[in-house]
């Protein structure tokens, strides 16, 4: 296993978080180096915050622990490829790179539907990496969905 293996592995561990509370299973971690700095899961609806996506609790948390916004030569680990408003912030954090696992045809503002880091207009580059665990990922949130449609069946 592979390090980009390593630490989503840690952020599928945070998606499961997320499902066992009834929120979108997508899980976040970012790291310095070897160092963790942080990690979330969304929480949109628990925390009654539209914003609660996994990426941005997990960038305002390595935030405060770097004592800075700035977060220079990180790499954020996110299980679904980030919305728009993620996209945003991880640009105006400065992370150096992102690497996620399941594309979003719906929301994907990285690869899918836009590609937000490949605009030269921004002030930051993202390194951009996809595809990593898939699978796994993949199934977290299609297992998630498929219950929510029998639940909600009539």
């Amino acid at each position: 296993m592979g390090i980009d293996e390593k630490w989503m592995e840690l952020a599928l561990e945070e998606a499961a978080l997320a499902r066992e509370a009834g929120e979108v299973p997508v899980g976040t971690v970012i790291v310095l180096g070897e160092e963790l700095l942080a990690r979330a899961h969304n929480r949109p609806i628990s925390l009654h915050d539209p914003s609660a996506h996994a990426e941005i609790l997990a960038i305002r948390r390595a935030a405060a622990a770097a004592n800075n916004y700035r977060l220079a030569g990180t790499t954020l680990y996110v299980t679904l490829e980030p919305c728009i408003m993620c996209a945003g912030a991880i640009i105006h954090a400065r992370i150096e790179r992102l690497v996620f696992g399941a594309a979003d045809p719906k929301n994907g503002a990285a690869v899918s539907l836009y590609r937000l880091f490949e605009d030269r207009r921004f002030n930051h580059d993202v390194a951009v990496t996809g595809g990593v665990l898939r699978e796994a990922c993949t199934e977290i949130l299609g297992g998630f969905f498929r219950e929510k449609r029998l639940t909600s069946s009539p």
